[in-house]
């Protein structure tokens, strides 16, 4: 499982330091997350980002205005942002639970640039603790798969890991729209 592992880790988020500092055209953006998260993609079929889904990000509201056609640094964090919520979360969650963060942004309250550079923070913990979680899952369930089952099937353990990381994935999923929920009360109550 090490080397399966080791694949997810490869990818990241895209860093600071890989965002020009002068405004983007789509097509520039674009090449921009092939480059950054190419490692995500499950085969070489899939897309990353495209102008569509770029358009619809910025007609659902979800991105700054746009200036030009011309994406800033700003955008590009948001959309990077956007990447990694909509694996698990609809456009309409993503939307309220981006809407502050936006708006903060727009009245110049909070530095995009902070709060990714701290979401990169947690992505890094996150990693060392998925690995730890694994890890015991593993030995876990290669334990009691030995207790309870006299002839070891490898497929079945492989089985048995898949609905344990679906089941854990389904909980952080339901604690994340729990918590949008209540997002989105505190936004109509304003």
């Amino acid at each position: 499982m090490m080397e399966k592992q080791e694949k997810i880790r490869q990818g990241k988020p895209i860093r600071m330091e890989d965002i020009p500092s002068i405004a983007l055209y789509m097509d520039q953006v674009i090449q921009l997350f092939e480059q950054n998260y190419h490692s995500y993609k499950r085969n070489e079929d899939e897309k990353i980002l495209t102008k569509t889904m770029i358009n619809n990000y910025a007609k659902g509201k979800l991105l700054p205005p746009i200036k030009n056609k011309r994406y800033s640094k700003e955008h590009i964090l948001t959309m990077s942002l956007i990447y990694q919520l909509k694996g698990i979360l609809s456009i309409q969650d993503i939307k309220t639970t981006l809407e502050s963060l936006n708006e903060e942004v727009q009245k110049e309250g909070v530095n995009i640039e902070d709060v990714y550079d701290m979401y990169v923070d947690m992505i890094n913990e996150n990693e060392e603790q998925f690995n730890e979680n694994v890890d015991w899952m593993e030995k876990s369930i290669a334990q009691n798969y030995n207790e309870k089952i006299p002839q070891p099937n490898n497929e079945m353990k492989e089985v048995l890991m898949i609905n344990s990381l679906v089941h854990m994935s389904n909980l952080y999923r339901r604690l994340a729209e729990a918590k949008i929920d209540s997002l989105s009360r505190e936004e109509d109550r304003k």
